[in-house]
């Protein structure tokens, strides 16, 4: 190869990557703000609507996950489960040997019991995701990315570990608007390293339409 070529294209390169960050954590803290100002008025309607069902437990839920070149965060979420999930699941993971082979393979339960009723509602119009609008204002998420792995998850990724943490994880992703919303973890892993290897900024305006398309339908990005 020409080195003279290599040396223009090394700096196009660098310049382009460049501005896609900075386009991207432009658009994120716009758009965070503005999400921000409406989660007020949003998590007073959440808080009453779980008083009425007699749920006085904090409406928001709070959770490690794996963030960009490996560092954990806080992240946040509108509470969509039981108080104790967690141990609740590894009760029911437990118990129920069909359960546990489908959680096993997709890191997830179609119909998950621990879910509320008010939690489905949150769930199917996406709005329990809204709370993550902090993170993207404080900078260890961003709208567009890849899903915020928990740490347990970690070993389980293998060989995608690597390529997933190169980006920040996002509200919503290439996984979550693929079309594969029954794909098995193994295959979401790969779609969400396929999205660290070619993210551009093309690819996120391809996802924030599909993502805002799904919204409008009344189906859960991860639906």
């Amino acid at each position: 190869m020409d080195n003279s070529l290599e040396i223009v294209t090394t700096p196009l390169l660098s310049l382009k990557k460049t501005m896609y960050s900075f386009i991207k954590r432009l658009f994120d803290i716009v758009c965070s703000l503005v999400g921000i100002i409406f989660l007020i008025p949003l998590s007073i309607i959440i808080k009453i609507s779980y008083i009425l069902m007699g749920d006085f437990h904090s409406i928001f839920f709070t959770q490690n996950r794996i963030g960009k070149n490996g560092k954990e965060f806080k992240f946040f979420k509108f509470r969509t489960m039981v108080v104790n999930a967690d141990e609740v699941l590894f009760k029911l993971l437990k118990e129920d040997k069909e359960m546990a082979k489908e959680y096993k393979k997709n890191r997830k339960l179609k119909n998950d019991p621990r879910i509320t009723k008010l939690g489905k509602i949150l769930r199917r119009t996406s709005i329990d995701e809204l709370p993550q609008l902090i993170n993207v204002f404080l900078g260890n998420m961003t709208m567009i990315g890849n899903r915020p792995y928990l740490p347990r998850e970690k070993e389980d990724m293998g060989k995608y570990y690597k390529d997933i943490i190169k980006t920040k994880p996002g509200i919503t992703g290439y996984w979550q608007v693929s079309g594969k919303k029954n794909a098995t973890f193994q295959k979401r892993l790969e779609l969400e390293s396929f999205y660290s290897k070619n993210c551009g900024l093309k690819m996120d305006i391809k996802i924030f339409f599909k993502t805002f398309g799904a919204v409008v339908k009344g189906h859960g990005a991860e639906e």
